[in-house]
């Protein structure tokens, strides 16, 4: 609630220019107000985005600082906070602004529909929907950053849960509880989205272009940053 709350306040001062300044609603204005709307999952792919924009922006100048830019009203991260993807479709169409939306891969069946879903954005003039190649953003995370910023010693793969791990070997150093399997359901839910958190700012935090780098042969952190910055007309 208090994610969706934050966005509508930071889009309304938009959307009353937009009716105050401009006849016809129905086209855009481009008197001010943010250049791109960045439409992400959740809080934690904000967390990520902002955290490794930065990383990267201090290596490489050509990649955007997504932090800096929605400082200075560039840019709106809409978190559409899970549940059906295809709400956004063309949610945002009538605010005449160019669009990036980013969604996990997830586990079939749920990627086959996201990436028609993301077909369907990609035919809408200055808009772009990406799947990750991997399940989620944690899965780009080296292992040793997220050993350095916790002392959780994992391996994982491109499609495993990381949360779930992390959030599992957590559990494992408390004395006296019972075994992981044996915790209720909404307990473990609330240990995973912790370690989700945590990885999402702690870990990115101990992240670096070399480490990224391993991580994300194909380079599609930059990818997607490099797209941003085109969209937004900044490059």
């Amino acid at each position: 609630m208090r994610i969706a709350i934050n966005f509508w306040r930071r889009l309304w001062p938009f959307l009353h220019s937009r009716q105050t300044s401009s006849p016809n609603p129905s086209r855009p204005n481009h008197n001010g107000g943010p250049r791109i709307f960045l439409v992400v999952e959740g809080v934690n792919d904000i967390q990520f985005l902002r955290r490794i924009s930065a990383i990267l922006h201090i290596d490489d100048p050509r990649m955007p600082n997504l932090s800096a830019m929605e400082r200075r009203g560039e840019l709106i991260f809409v978190p559409f906070g899970g549940g059906d993807v295809s709400l956004w479709t063309d949610r945002l169409a009538g605010l005449g602004r160019p669009e990036f939306h980013l969604y996990d891969r997830e586990m079939p069946p749920e990627t086959e529909s996201r990436q028609r879903i993301a077909d369907a954005v990609n035919r809408r003039p200055r808009c772009q929907a990406v799947l990750t190649g991997k399940r989620n953003l944690e899965n780009y995370l080296a292992p040793s950053a997220i050993r350095e910023a916790g002392a959780v010693d994992i391996t994982f793969s491109d499609h495993d849960d990381v949360a779930d791990f992390v959030a599992q070997q957590m559990h494992a150093r408390l004395n006296g509880q019972p075994p992981w399997n044996d915790l209720p359901a909404r307990t473990r839910k609330r240990r995973r989205d912790r370690a989700k958190k945590w990885l999402n700012t702690r870990a990115v935090e101990r992240m670096t272009p070399q480490r990224l780098a391993v991580r994300d042969p194909a380079g599609e952190v930059r990818y997607w940053l490099a797209t941003i910055a085109r969209l937004a007309g900044r490059s």
